[in-house]
C-alpha cells in the first residue's frame, strides 16, 4: 500500500473522528475568573533589591499584600521586572519571614524574642555608646573635625532622593564620615 503523507493525515483524521477520541466542535461555555486584585488598594513603590530603582505596584486588601507587579508607568522599568523584583511578593507573604525582633546577647548561643520598643532602644543605646567612645573633636593638627570613626552606614537603593537627603543629614549630624551607598558598591 503506497500512502502519501497527505493521504496518511486524511486517514488518521477520519479514524480519529470516527472513534470519538477527536476534538469536539460543540460550543463550550467559558467563564472568566474574577481578578485577584479586584477591589484592592494599589500603592506604588521602588524595588528594594538593587540600585536601578524599578517601580512596583503593590496591591493590598485588608492590610495584606495580595499581588505585586511591575509599574508600566515607571520611566525606568516600564512594567518589566527582573527575577528578584518579580519575587518581591515573597518578602511580605512568606511563612519563614520573621515578624518580631530577635536578640542574641554577646557570647550567647540562643536568640530570644524581644519587643520592638526594646530593640529600638538597644540600637539607639549602641549607636550612642559607639559614637561617644570614638568621637574625635580635633585632628592631629588641632583642627576641629567633630567626627566619629566607630560607626559606618551603607545606604539603600530603596530610598528616594528626599529620604536619602534626610538620612544623610542625620548621619552627618552624628559625625559619621564612613558613609557609603549600595549603588557605589
Amino acid at each position: 500500500m503506497n500512502v502519501s503523507r497527505r493521504g496518511f493525515l486524511k486517514i488518521s483524521g477520519a479514524v480519529l473522528a470516527s472513534s470519538g477520541l477527536g476534538v469536539s466542535l460543540k460550543p463550550v461555555s467559558a467563564y472568566a475568573e474574577p481578578l485577584k486584585i479586584a477591589y484592592a488598594k494599589e500603592t506604588t513603590t521602588i524595588c528594594p533589591y538593587c540600585s536601578v530603582g524599578c517601580g512596583i505596584i503593590v496591591s493590598t486588601r485588608g492590610g495584606k499584600v495580595i499581588n505585586t507587579e511591575g509599574d508600566p508607568d515607571h520611566p525606568i522599568n516600564r512594567g518589566a521586572l527582573c527575577t528578584k523584583g518579580g519575587s518581591v511578593y515573597q518578602m511580605s507573604v512568606n511563612k519563614n519571614r520573621l515578624d518580631k525582633p530577635l536578640y542574641r546577647a554577646p557570647y550567647s548561643t540562643e536568640w530570644k524574642e524581644v519587643s520592638w520598643d526594646w530593640a529600638l532602644d538597644k540600637i539607639a543605646d549602641n549607636v550612642k555608646k559607639s559614637r561617644d567612645e570614638t568621637f574625635v573633636e580635633r585632628n592631629s593638627k588641632g583642627q576641629v573635625v567633630n567626627r566619629t570613626e566607630g560607626v559606618a552606614s551603607i545606604g539603600s537603593a530603596a530610598l528616594d532622593n528626599e529620604e536619602l537627603f534626610i538620612y544623610q543629614k542625620f548621619l552627618r549630624g552624628l559625625g559619621l564620615v564612613y558613609i557609603e551607598h549600595q549603588a557605589r558598591i
